[in-house]
This record gives structure tokens, C-alpha cells and sequence, in this order.
């Protein structure tokens, strides 16, 4: 446990314990365990455990007791607890800042901390084979790093490839400390597939830069991976298929379309409409979640709008950004 010394008003009950809470944040609810203890100098130290994305013992560098109030500062996270401490010391009421954000947050003494199950998820030893396996995106120059699972050591078998949905995912695509593509390599493994599963491009063990790519990077980089399925003796060439969730449902057709080698493809809560449709929804659910008014979410489709008109009229991106640019500072003017 690490954490740095910090000032403790010593005539005031012992703060020491486990408190938890939960933070509402838009769309779901977030658990927040703080542990504080004393070092053997008085001093106080502290973690943070955020069970829910699958962090734990994160250093508190900032711990101050005084006066009934409770400050923590977890600089790695840029957020700042700070709250009243109840008579009975059972109860904190305060705040978290983070991010320019402040939102309620409530810590109460527990026993124990929240202890997060998984049952769904493999445990070692496998019945089956696992290998970590590398290859380059020769087009990108990229190296892709991840895990095939054979489900034996002989035989030859049908393989499918994983493909990610957006954001900068790991082999797992961990989420909030659930890892589902573990657990739907390990189903299809145990039912005779072969399963191959890599870090995207800049995350984890595989090189490149994920801020850079496009859906069109992201499916070279599938292609790369059915070719190298290809160079294994324990594939099956013809017998190469493609699972894709969320934006992976995307990404996956346009592999097939590109490739003669996919056999077949599944989509996991893949999108069914047009991009630029996809962001005008996902941004008023997101903003109505957040409390914006409707009025404010109908001028801010129509400001969308307005962008993508223009870059779907330019083939030139010079020409595009001057023209987002103009018409930036025509609206900029008007509010002024």
C-alpha cells in the first residue's frame, strides 16, 4: 500500500477503516472504496479501489483529518474527495471533483470491501491450449500481439478472429473489470474453435497508435490476422470467420468484403444505421443523461450537421478545414 504522510488532528476519533460509496455518473453507478490506515509515525495514508472497472490500491497521495472534515487527493486520477464526518464516524457527506466535475458522493464504514465475483470467468488450468502469438500488420507496419486458443494439440481446426468495438481495447476487451471476450474464447474454445484475440493496435503489447487509426486501420490490421491464421498448421484456411462487437460489427463486413479468405461473420450488437445517424443518437443520450435541455441538443445536431455536410461535399481535406474553420468563426462572431 503506498500513500504519503499527511497531517491527522489526533483528538478527534480514529478515521482509520474502510469506507465505500457509490458515484452516480451518467448512465450507471460507480463504487468507490477508500482504505485509510495510520502509518507507525501517527500519520495517515490511503487507496482507492474503484471495484467496477477493475482498479484496485491506487495511491491516495494526499490524506488531511481535521476539524470533522475528510480530504483525499488522488493525483493520478485528478479527482478530490472532500466531506463531514458524522458524530458517530459511520458517515462521510461530501464531494468528488474530477475533470472540472463535482458530484455528490456519500462514503459509509463497512466491515469489509466490496468484493467483486466473476463466476462466469475461466479459471486455470484450461482443457485446452493457449499460446501467446505475434504478428506484423506489414501494410501499417504494426505489430499485433494477443492469445490463440487451439482446443487441443492435434487436429486441425475453424478459427475465428475477435474484433474489438471502439475505444482502445486489450486482447479481453476489459470493461469495467469484465474481460468478455476471455470468456467467449474460452466458449468457443471448449466447442472445438479456435479462438484468436489481440491488444489493438497501442494498447497493451501491440505497437502503433490507437488516436491516429480509423475503422479502415482497424480492419488491415483483421486482415493481417486472418493471414497469419493462415500460416497455422492447426487452421483450417477455409474454415476462417470473423466476430465483431459493437463498432467490430462494423469493421467485420468490411473485411469480408475485402477478403475471400472470411467463411463467415458474426455481429455482436453491431450497428444497423449510418454513422453519422449512430453519433447524432448516442450524442442526445448522452446530453439528456447529463441534463442538457432539448433545445440545446436540437442546435447541437444541427452544428453536427452542418460539419458533416461539408465533409461529405470535400474530397480535400485542406479545402474541409478551411471551410470548418470559416464557418467556426461565423458562429463564433454571432454569439459574441
Amino acid at each position: 500500500m503506498i500513500g504519503f504522510a499527511q497531517q491527522q488532528d489526533t483528538s478527534e476519533i480514529s478515521i482509520e477503516g474502510i469506507w465505500e460509496g457509490k458515484l452516480k455518473v451518467p448512465g450507471t453507478e460507480l463504487r468507490i472504496v477508500f482504505k485509510i490506515s495510520k502509518n507507525p509515525d501517527g500519520t495517515l495514508t490511503a487507496t482507492l479501489d474503484s471495484p467496477d472497472q477493475g482498479a484496485t490500491d491506487i495511491p491516495v497521495e494526499e490524506v488531511i483529518f481535521k476539524d470533522n472534515t475528510l480530504h483525499l487527493e488522488v493525483k493520478s486520477a485528478g479527482g478530490v474527495f472532500e466531506g463531514k464526518v458524522s458524530e458517530d464516524f459511520l458517515v462521510v457527506e461530501g464531494e468528488w471533483n474530477q475533470s472540472g466535475q463535482t458530484l455528490p458522493l456519500t462514503l459509509k464504514r463497512v466491515d469489509k470491501a466490496v468484493e467483486i465475483l466473476r463466476p462466469q470467468e475461466p479459471k486455470k488450468p484450461y482443457p485446452y491450449i493457449e499460446k501467446k502469438v505475434a504478428y506484423t500488420n506489414l501494410k501499417a507496419g504494426v505489430k499485433l500481439v494477443g492469445t490463440l486458443t487451439l482446443p487441443s494439440d492435434t487436429g486441425v481446426f475453424p478459427a475465428v478472429v475477435l474484433i474489438t468495438g471502439s475505444g482502445p481495447h486489450d486482447r479481453d476487451e476489459t470493461i469495467y473489470g469484465h474481460h468478455p471476450f476471455l470468456i467467449l474464447a474460452d466458449y468457443l474454445t471448449r466447442q472445438g474453435i479456435a479462438v484468436l484475440r489481440v491488444d489493438d493496435r497501442g494498447v497493451g503489447e501491440s505497437t502503433g497508435d490507437f488516436s491516429q487509426a480509423t475503422s479502415e486501420d482497424f480492419a488491415s490490421d483483421v486482415l493481417a490476422g486472418i493471414e497469419y491464421l493462415k500460416t497455422r498448421k492447426e487452421i483450417n484456411p477455409e474454415q476462417i470467420g470473423l466476430i465483431g462487437h459493437s463498432e467490430g460489427g462494423l469493421i467485420a463486413p468490411m473485411v469480408a468484403v475485402k477478403s475471400p479468405d472470411v467463411a463467415f461473420i458474426v455481429l455482436m450488437a453491431g450497428t444497423g444505421l449510418i454513422g453519422e445517424e449512430i453519433l447524432y443518437l448516442q450524442g442526445a443520450l448522452m446530453y439528456r443523461a447529463m441534463g442538457v435541455s432539448e433545445e440545446d441538443i436540437t442546435k447541437n445536431r444541427q452544428f453536427n450537421e452542418r460539419i458533416f455536410s461539408v465533409l461529405k461535399e470535400e474530397d480535400d481535406s485542406e479545402n474541409a478545414e478551411e471551410r470548418l474553420r470559416q464557418m467556426f468563426m461565423e458562429d463564433w462572431e454571432k454569439m459574441s
